[in-house]
């Protein structure tokens, strides 16, 4: 296999197009179509089909690309591993699986002190549906899993949950549309636009039952697997939107929106899952402490 066209593959799955791919590896266009072509005629098969103007990969195209991630990524660890072998300095990979339905600021905050153990670590990070995550930390391919909620038992994966902790929901509104609402909170979220998390999100159906219970109807205008696509929409004022208390004033400092309400009864839990039953891993112990210490004392 000739593993130039395999990168050239790769860069393109990756980047999504031709055209920005060819931007990336400061190539041509045509050059780039037909090194990819020269390696679907050794394969025997199609690996990208046209879907309008863009490019999709096929079903051996998304195989190929599972090969290529891992191939690459074991390249860049015999480089990262020789160059410690030369320069006499060891650097710690620590590989980390962050579940597509915590929210972006809350991985970083939990993953930040990582980078401040004694030794030189690189984080690898990769986002992905919890149950993907946990079939790659069962072969080894991941040192740590976060998520919103805990490994189920009936999963036949040898790993234990580690609670870092819990915070309860705020609410949010840009100005303009805060100065819409009407009444008391919660009660005031009736009839009003509300964004909400997708259904893979633990507090998705907290949420529909605390409706429910306070017999509040709002109109339900939009639904975001991705937290931080969501709090962009509220803050243009397209809808009201729920995000963990613990980065309230973050939330409130960065985006320009104001705080509605709070809810003791909506509470989002975070664990980190990983195949040692007593943490050893300074990465681990690090996020672990800081975690329970610090972010979600309040």
């Amino acid at each position: 296999m000739n593993f130039k066209h395999l990168h050239y593959f790769w860069v393109t799955a990756k980047a999504g197009g031709i055209m920005r791919a060819g931007e990336q590896l400061h190539t041509t266009p045509q050059t780039l179509s037909g090194q990819i072509k020269l390696l679907e005629d050794w394969l025997g098969h199609k690996l990208f089909r046209k879907s309008g103007r863009n490019l999709e990969l096929t079903d051996d195209g998304r195989v190929a690309l599972g090969y290529a991630d891992q191939i690459f990524s074991l390249g860049a660890e015999l480089e990262a591993v020789v160059r410690e072998a030369r320069g006499g300095r060891r650097v710690l990979d620590f590989r980390v699986g962050v579940a597509d339905s915590v929210a972006k600021s809350v991985a970083y905050r939990l993953l930040e002190p990582a980078l401040s153990v004694a030794e030189p670590v690189r984080l690898i990070c990769s986002e992905g549906k919890f149950p993907d995550l946990l079939a790659q930390l069962a072969l080894q391919r991941l040192d740590l899993v976060i998520a919103d909620e805990p490994m189920s038992r009936r999963m036949s994966v040898k790993a234990f949950n580690h609670p870092l902790g819990s915070t309860t929901m705020s609410f949010f509104a840009a100005p303009q549309l805060k100065a819409q609402l009407k009444g008391a909170f919660p009660q005031c979220l009736s009839g009003m636009p509300m964004l909400i998390q997708g259904a893979a999100a633990s507090v998705r159906q907290q949420l529909e039952g605390w409706l429910t219970a306070h017999q509040i109807h709002p109109r339900i205008v939009g639904e975001f697997d991705d937290g931080a696509l969501m709090t962009a929409f509220g803050r243009e004022g397209r809808g009201v939107f729920m995000a963990p208390s613990v980065l309230e004033a973050e939330t409130v400092a960065q985006f320009g929106v104001e705080v509605i309400g709070r809810s003791d009864e909506l509470v989002e839990e975070f664990f980190a899952v990983s195949v040692e039953r007593r943490i050893t891993h300074p990465c681990v112990v690090a996020i672990t402490d800081a975690a329970r210490a610090q972010l979600f004392t309040a």
